[in-house]
């Protein structure tokens, strides 16, 4: 048993949330507590143990920059949830609501008729005056008559009870995808107080955004298709991004994944470009079209504005939303509500003063002790200033800045911001406090807004700290609303697939991710073949005899074809070859290193990270640690490369065993099989140019580099002799590692992927795979095959080219996108 409350001290100048403002729990609490204190210390602890464990599986994680853990930092969330009464629910639902509709329809004037600027309810320097307010989107008519489809706003509790908005959200929101991982995980944690509660369900709000969004699109006759445009995976939030897409079942997009044409957008599919009806953004408002836009954007769609203006496309939120982001609005919300609602503000915004205006300033300037200094734009960087904090020079400094630029500040009031239990697992003292916000979600549907029931409960890292950021090391809580309804078990994770499911899966694989596939079987085969080859140098370097010379020099040779080895520069003296060979292991600089390689296969991974397993994914983090730092000997080079090819094996037992022979498969082995074939013609080539002597020295090497030492000592048990090697690693169609092999499953894998994208595949290689298959060996028998080793040369180099040519044209074919689809707008 555990008395949870024996030491509990809340502050006594803040509202403390689970006593209510008051000595005792709200009943609310209760069957929370009742909980906590039937179970011991060491239980609870465990718990909170499982709760972490859970959001490590998950691969939950908040990118933190300049975050000595690392940027993609694990989410954290408290074992405690934070739980609302029903009845303060309803009233405050009911505000959120009003808000939502009230910022909807200044979104609709400031774009539109302007009338709030005329009849001077806003001043236009604040409109005009700020990045946020976009002049393209003037005039534009969401499809929908909604600017805003899903906003949150952040709000506080004052000393006295009563919630205050500090924040709007209104331009791409953060943080549902969060407070739905928070609510799966510490439901679990807390199964019986949860359900005695009852606790309201999340999944029905997710359903409303969901359908509201097929049902507000242009779709016309077709199915709608809406997606989840996300910046990428340096986004802090990009966990949320695939979380999200997953969970709502909207393919998750860049930029570069849309297109535009004819003024409606087009997703680029594995099929083909396939219509999009709406787009759920989470990219901010000015990068989404570089061509009306931020001319400097990479990240949006040209032409994207275009299509907006043209109603053919559903963005949400609209684009220009992010103008009310200012915190400089607050102070004339009041009046603007009772112009276009008739009613007064149902919840107040956080006290504000935009120093724009010169009453303002001089209020702002005498009660500085009192107040906040923000940036009165979103697109400002700039921390909030205490103002009872600055002293001497700094209080100057701050006067004159105000002064200066006087309409790029706000003075809020100073909000002592209410406190919530955290978990500390401490014995004596098992709970703590920390200040805390709020954030809740609104999604518009077409029967009105519907505000999620919960939310997502931000606590500030440290006790006495007042900002709360997730940036700063604050975590969160699950946000638990008390509902009278019986509560049903809903979810958008469907019970039971249906054939549509599969066949939508298969049709709306963005190319994004089939090239990153392919490219990650690629990169995967170059590094293993590249780091084969330079432990095979690196083991020769210590060798005295002439034929490890001649093998060095053709090791060498084949390093230079891999454009592992960079060729000096003309007048240029030649590296020692011990300090080249430990460049091309782990010198970043070149494009062609063993480190370079693992980079651009890390950077490939890190785009479908979605598509692999969670031993798949660690597999791949792995790689490239062996080298941090640099190996400073070939002793030491050696011992890396061997931990590396360890990996670069489990990523190919991965490739034929972890991942499922979708679309995506087909793209990540035929890029294995190409670049396997491309590097097998470039190997066998160099001793098949050599001279009689050196070719017999470059046998065994040959061998090793190819991986096929075992096949051929197992069949032979001589040493290497031409004629066999050539058998071995050209011909043999039971070798995985020859280049008939290859050649041979790229048949089949080739016309695969054309069924599958629907598109007719025509494989370049079967002429190829006839000539090698049908080789006569006899010349080979002879003492001087020199002959016959140049013209199988200069096939293999035929071969290789060939290689190249089908990997282009898969680039081409599937990943560009040069020309309308014949599916594009059937919506099938």
């Amino acid at each position: 048993m555990t008395d949870v409350l024996r030491h509990y001290a809340p502050a006594a100048d803040r509202y403390d949330e689970l006593l209510c403002g008051g000595s005792v729990p709200g009943a609310h609490w209760q069957p929370l507590l009742q909980q906590l204190n039937q179970e011991s210390l060491d239980s609870l602890n465990l718990r909170a143990q499982t709760v972490a464990n859970a959001i490590a599986e998950d691969g939950v994680t908040y990118n933190v920059y300049e975050d000595p853990r690392g940027v993609a930092r694990p989410w954290e969330v408290d074992l405690l949830p934070m739980v609302l009464g029903a009845g303060e629910w309803q009233a405050l639902s009911n505000a959120v609501a009003q808000r939502a509709e009230l910022l909807d329809r200044v979104l609709a004037d400031l774009y539109g008729a302007q009338t709030l600027l005329s009849d001077g309810l806003l001043p236009p320097a604040l409109v005009y005056g700020q990045a946020g307010f976009q002049w393209p989107c003037q005039g534009i008519q969401p499809v929908s008559g909604r600017h805003l489809h899903l906003y949150a706003v952040d709000l506080a509790r004052a000393p006295d009870g009563g919630w205050w908005v500090i924040a709007d959200r209104t331009q791409a929101p953060s943080g549902a995808g969060y407070a739905l991982q928070n609510r799966l995980v510490i439901s679990r944690a807390f199964p019986a107080p949860f359900h005695n509660l009852p606790v309201a369900n999340l999944a029905t709000f997710f359903r409303s955004l969901q359908n509201s969004l097929s049902s507000f699109a242009p779709s016309g006759l077709e199915t709608p298709l809406c997606v989840l445009l996300t910046p990428g995976r340096f986004n802090e939030t990009y966990f949320e991004h695939v979380f999200l897409a997953r969970y709502l079942g909207f393919p998750l997009v860049e930029g570069q994944d849309l297109t535009v044409r004819d003024d409606a957008v087009y997703l680029k599919t594995l099929q083909g470009l396939r219509r999009v009806h709406a787009i759920l953004r989470r990219l901010d408002d000015g990068f989404c079209d570089p061509l009306e836009l931020r001319t400097d954007s990479v990240l949006g769609v040209p032409g994207l504005l275009g299509a907006v203006r043209a109603g053919k496309v559903l963005m949400a939120n609209a684009l220009g939303s992010g103008v009310l982001e200012s915190a400089a609005l607050f102070g004339f919300l009041p009046e603007i509500s009772k112009r276009l609602l008739g009613a007064p503000l149902a919840m107040p915004s956080v006290a504000s003063w935009w120093c724009g205006e010169k009453p303002a300033l001089e209020y702002v300037l005498a009660n500085l002790d009192d107040l906040v200094i923000k940036p009165a734009f979103a697109t400002m960087r700039m921390e909030a200033v205490f103002g009872h904090k600055q002293r001497g020079a700094a209080r100057d400094r701050l006067i004159r800045k105000l002064q200066a630029q006087p309409h790029a500040y706000v003075g809020q009031e100073l909000v002592h911001l209410s406190q919530a239990p955290i978990w500390t697992g401490t014995a004596g003292r098992p709970l703590a406090t920390r200040s805390m916000g709020l954030r809740v979600f609104v999604a518009a549907t077409p029967s009105g807004w519907q505000v999620m029931p919960g939310g997502l409960t931000r606590i500030a890292a440290d006790a006495g700290v007042e900002v709360i950021s997730m940036q700063r090391g604050g975590f969160s809580k699950d946000t638990w609303v008390q509902t009278d309804a019986a509560r049903q078990a809903t979810s958008l994770i469907k019970k039971r697939l249906q054939v549509a499911d599969l066949l939508d899966g298969e049709r709306d694989t963005p190319s994004r991710v089939g090239e990153n596939l392919f490219w990650m079987g690629r990169h995967a085969e170059r590094a293993e073949g590249t780091a084969r080859l330079l432990r095979a140098a690196l083991n020769r370097l210590s060798g005295h005899d002439q034929a490890d010379e001649e093998a060095l020099l053709g090791l060498q040779q084949a390093a230079r074809v891999f454009e592992t080895l960079p060729q000096p520069a003309e007048g240029e003296a030649p590296i020692p070859l011990p300090q080249a060979l430990l460049a091309a292991v782990s010198d970043p600089d070149n494009p062609g290193s063993v480190v370079s390689i693992l980079r651009a296969l890390q950077f490939n991974a890190s785009q479908v990270r979605d598509r692999l397993s969670a031993d798949n994914w660690h597999a791949l983090h792995r790689l490239g640690k062996p080298l941090v730092p640099a190996p400073a000997s070939p002793d030491r080079a050696v011992r890396a490369l061997n931990l590396v090819l360890l990996d670069c094996i489990s990523l190919a037992g991965f490739a034929m065993d972890d991942i499922t022979r979708d679309t995506g498969w087909v793209f990540l082995i035929a890029g294995r099989r190409l670049e396997r074939l491309a590097n097998l013609c470039a190997l066998v080539s160099v001793p098949l140019f050599s001279d009689r002597f050196s070719r017999s020295a470059m046998l065994e090497w040959l061998l090793e580099i190819a991986n096929s030492e075992v096949t051929y000592r197992t069949r032979y048990r001589r040493a290497p002799e031409l004629l066999a090697v050539i058998h071995t690693l050209v011909m043999d169609p039971s070798n995985p590692h020859s280049i008939v092999y290859q050649i041979r499953h790229l048949q089949q894998e080739l016309p695969e992927m054309g069924r599958k994208t629907g598109q007719l595949f025509p494989p370049d290689l079967n002429g190829f795979e006839r000539r090698l298959s049908t080789l006569d060996l006899h010349p080979f028998e002879k003492k001087r095959p020199d002959q016959a080793c140049e013209a199988l040369g200069q096939l293999l180099l035929e071969v290789r080219a060939a290689a190249y040519r089908v990997a282009d044209e898969i680039q081409r074919q599937y990943f560009i996108h040069s020309r309308l689809s014949h599916r594009a707008g059937t919506g099938h």
